[in-house]
């Protein structure tokens, strides 16, 4: 997710908006502590002053997103930046904060991320508005697409938005332009 999210804020750059990333790590059960290591691999960005890159860890929280999270998306906002990027821990059955705070939610799967079935209890055909298929080289990403094409086409998705599903590779940079201009459209149609 992380190479993808990178991608996505050299775009948003490049048409001259401010992005901030808030990258949430999962905290662990038995320390208590988390990698925060997203700012790493987005190298590229981390020293550019129009991009405000931050590793929160979720303390544990369910639901996916800490009170320290919400706070920083409102001081990102606050402080005016055009974009808040927030790079969740992955949603399962409870892990849906991300609804209640994000315009447009981006649900990123791979093809190796194990049983289609499982995905689709974890209550991600209700939240997604574009879904990605990462590493769409690897074996399986057709037939996973095709699942959720499936599903997505059973959901009670606004009538104004089909959420659509994007074939990408974040390493080689593919898909990309065509992810940013999905987000764009949802956000101009919402």
């Amino acid at each position: 997710k992380s190479t993808l999210v990178d991608g996505l804020v050299g775009l948003y750059r490049r048409a001259g908006a401010t992005v901030g990333v808030l990258a949430v790590d999962p905290t662990s059960p038995f320390t208590g502590g988390a990698v925060l290591g997203d700012r790493v691999r987005m190298r590229q960005h981390y020293l550019d002053e129009g991009v405000f890159i931050r590793s929160l860890a979720t303390r544990g929280v369910h639901g996916g997103l800490s009170p320290t999270v919400m706070a920083g998306i409102r001081l990102l906002d606050a402080f005016g930046v055009d974009v808040v990027i927030v790079e969740s821990v992955g949603v399962g059955q409870t892990e849906l904060d991300i609804v209640s705070v994000a315009d447009t939610v981006v649900v990123v799967l791979v093809p190796e991320a194990g049983d289609a079935v499982q995905m689709l209890k974890a209550g991600l055909m209700e939240i997604g508005d574009v879904f990605v298929v990462n590493k769409a080289d690897r074996p399986g990403a057709d037939r996973l697409a095709a699942v959720i094409g499936t599903e997505v086409t059973h959901t009670d998705a606004a009538a104004w938005w089909t959420p659509p599903i994007v074939m990408t590779q974040a390493d080689r940079s593919s898909g990309i332009d065509h992810l940013f201009g999905l987000i764009r459209d949802h956000r101009e149609r919402a």
